[in-house]
């Protein structure tokens, strides 16, 4: 794995080995700490779209693991403005072991890995969100055991996290199934692409506009927010057409007793979903939270420590 830039360009065999490898070193971690395998490793962290979870996830896994990571703001780079995306890849090539970057245009993070001679990784992109889909089937398995035959069931937008779940199921033997409005379903060339994974695992994808028809029987339910970063002049329309798919305690009802209800955070509470559902007995919004983390670590770990 030279790079971690969408789910779609691995293996279900190297799926599961970051799986595999976030387990093991997570539970090293909570039995007092992680062995410094990234001794001297670095790690730049390039932000156009701020946040939370990823930035002190993607520290707190550099430092758990020995190594050092540094933020860049979207002033002090101005990626693909300033100066150019090759150009960037180029120089930080130079500087650090490794390039994590959070950008809004997809195209960035594959100009990025084309010109650095050190592994990229993709935070987030317009596209795709790999390492969030990482932490939350890791997050699954911990509360479900196998994840081969699972059903997830996506209700909401069809974005970017959607995208890499999609992949991520196909390629682990879970189903998927998605709900969405008119309009705002995944791209067919993302559904073509994730249906071939399916097939290979054994596993089924399935799409619909009834979000009641999605979670029926369904082991995971899974939300995101309605109107994303770069999205604020469809806000209006949004909040008409998605009401419709809030996740609340009718709709947890028709998936399986035990379902576990996942959000990638941050949530607009009383949207997409109910705080009786947040903070309900089938939430587990913060153990993916945490778990970004350690599924990070994994990624760290393989790409620089040879794991």
């Amino acid at each position: 794995m030279k790079h971690f830039i969408a789910i779609s360009e691995l293996s279900s065999a190297q799926v599961g080995h970051i799986l595999d490898v976030a387990l093991k070193l997570k539970e090293e971690w909570k039995k007092g700490g992680n062995r410094p395998i990234l001794a001297g490793k670095s790690l730049a962290m390039v932000f156009q779209k701020p946040s939370l979870r990823t930035r002190v996830s993607f520290e707190m896994a550099m430092h758990h693991l020995g190594g050092y990571a540094f933020y860049l703001s979207p002033d002090e780079i101005g990626l693909g403005k300033r100066e150019s995306v090759a150009d960037v890849a180029r120089v930080l090539s130079r500087y650090v072991d490794c390039i994590m970057a959070r950008v809004f245009d997809h195209k960035h993070i594959v100009e990025l890995a084309a010109y650095s001679s050190v592994p990229v990784i993709n935070g987030l992109s317009d596209y795709s969100h790999p390492c969030q889909a990482m932490a939350d089937l890791l997050t699954v398995r911990e509360h479900k055991g196998d994840l081969k035959g699972r059903t997830l069931a996506f209700v909401g937008d069809g974005n970017n996290v959607a995208t890499s779940l999609a992949f991520a199921t196909a390629q682990l033997g879970m189903n998927f199934a998605i709900a969405t409005p008119k309009g705002y379903e995944l791209p067919a060339g993302v559904l073509a692409e994730a249906r071939e994974l399916a097939q290979r695992s054994g596993s089924q994808i399935q799409t619909t506009h009834d979000p009641k028809e999605a979670v029926r029987g369904a082991d995971v339910i899974y939300t995101d927010v309605w109107t994303s970063m770069g999205q604020e002049k469809e806000k209006e329309e949004r909040m008409r057409v998605f009401p419709p798919f809030q996740v609340n305690a009718a709709l947890v009802a028709l998936a399986k007793p035990d379902v576990i209800v996942e959000h990638c955070l941050p949530a607009h509470r009383g949207d997409e979903i109910t705080d009786e559902v947040a903070d309900g007995p089938h939430s587990v919004l913060f153990d993916q939270a945490e778990n970004r983390m350690h599924a990070q670590k994994a990624i760290l770990a393989i790409l620089l420590g040879g794991m």
